[in-house]
């Protein structure tokens, strides 16, 4: 794409999968099925996967059940499953200029 016909467009142009305008102002777009994915590749039962999410500002966090099987399988070793978890969907967010808190519950 040329210079000039990328200047014609931003990012506040864009529009959500689902046709809305991608500027409300929460990670829910990228990130969200970012997690979703994620999450749900690990897992043995990507059915019992559950994602919800608590907006505030700029702020999304999300809040991930999963089959208490495979809560382990989430987590990690010293918890360096839930912290690459983190990070992608942090870098997810911040693509679109918000900000996101993962937590794994029981």
């Amino acid at each position: 794409m040329s210079d000039d016909v990328s200047d014609e467009f931003d990012d506040d142009d864009r529009l959500d999968d689902d046709g809305r305008d991608g500027d409300d102002g929460a990670a829910d777009g990228v990130a969200l099925r970012v997690l979703e994915y994620v999450v749900s590749e690990i897992v043995d039962d990507p059915d019992e996967v559950s994602i919800d999410e608590d907006r505030y500002g700029d702020s999304v966090r999300f809040d991930v059940t999963v089959a208490s099987d495979d809560v382990g399988r989430v987590i990690g070793r010293r918890g360096r499953t839930a912290q690459a978890i983190r990070a992608v969907v942090r870098a997810a967010a911040a693509k679109e200029g918000a900000e996101s808190e993962v937590e794994f519950l029981d």
